[in-house]
């Protein structure tokens, strides 16, 4: 209903998806929601509430309680009524009262599993918006969930051009990669999966892993869990199956990721990624006909 599902509903749900991590997996179907409602819902909404919307849910993987814990420790109504100067508290819900009348009285129980404004665990939200020549029309990063250290990184790229490459490489004991590598997965997105598979929380090579290593870059045009971790950019777009820049990177190419300056550039001149395209060949269509096609083409 119109009531219910409107621009401030949306961004109450944004808030919401903020305030406990983030969730990329929101990202794609609060935009879809939001589509079929014509209600304009771009990145940068996204990118602008969990700018200004405390991460207070102290829950796993950004965080080291369960929800269940979340849920004695006041639960949602709890969190958001420590959020109301930034909710619409007029908004209807589906209960037939206002987002305001649904938490007013809730309060928190546990101070360390949903944190007070003043004590927050990170004082921005737990996702943030990409942008560069890598990503012109964007990516998305859970930054919460990735460790510190890599928040500001440049490092070599690994490519493996589909997941069934992916799986026969990663562990090879020969594959040139080390921490500082980035990890790239091309022809995993919506036409490349196809679908959307959750494929972005890449394997950590075994070699590394037995190093000690626990957390890369990865970049791919694939999605992974709210519930997943680790440096992934995720919904690289345009995705590489059609052509967008992700299908350029070859291996040995220096990619840098900036997330406090929401950038991800492919460090390639202009020129030479102009060559990489003209002699880029487009992929064979997964479907010709039937649902599948049907499905590529929207």
């Amino acid at each position: 209903p119109s009531d219910i599902f409107t621009n401030e509903a949306f961004e109450n749900a944004i808030t919401t998806v903020m305030a406990m991590g983030g969730s990329t997996n929101a990202v794609v179907h609060l935009v879809a929601m939001a589509g079929r409602l014509g209600v304009e819902l771009d990145l940068e909404r996204f990118d602008e509430i969990s700018k200004r919307t405390p991460f207070l849910a102290n829950i796993r993987p950004s965080g080291k309680y369960l929800m269940e814990d979340f849920f004695y420790a006041g639960g949602l109504a709890g969190l958001l009524n420590e959020l109301t100067d930034i909710l619409h508290l007029d908004c209807m819900t589906v209960n037939g009262k206002t987002l305001g009348e649904n938490i007013a009285g809730k309060d928190i129980y546990n101070e360390d599993v949903i944190r007070r404004r003043g004590n927050a665990l990170n004082a921005e939200g737990g996702m943030a918006v990409l942008r560069g020549n890598l990503a012109p029309d964007g990516a998305i990063i859970k930054h919460i969930a990735a460790d510190p250290s890599l928040h500001t990184h440049t490092g070599p790229a690994v490519v493996f051009r589909d997941y069934n490459d992916m799986s026969a490489r990663i562990d090879d004991p020969n594959l040139n990669v080390t921490k500082d590598s980035v990890l790239v997965l091309q022809n995993a997105g919506p036409q490349g999966g196809p679908g959307m598979p959750e494929w972005g929380m890449l394997p950590i090579p075994k070699k590394l892993l037995q190093e000690g290593v626990r957390d890369m870059v990865r970049i791919s045009d694939a999605r992974m869990s709210g519930t997943s971790y680790g440096t992934c950019v995720l919904h690289v777009a345009p995705e590489s199956f059609v052509g967008g820049p992700l299908a350029l990177v070859k291996d040995g190419d220096l990619i840098t990721l900036d997330i406090p300056g929401r950038k991800l550039e492919l460090q390639v001149d202009e020129a030479e990624l102009a060559a990489r395209k003209a002699a880029w060949v487009a992929p064979t269509p997964k479907f010709k006909r039937g649902f599948g096609a049907i499905y590529a083409s929207h």
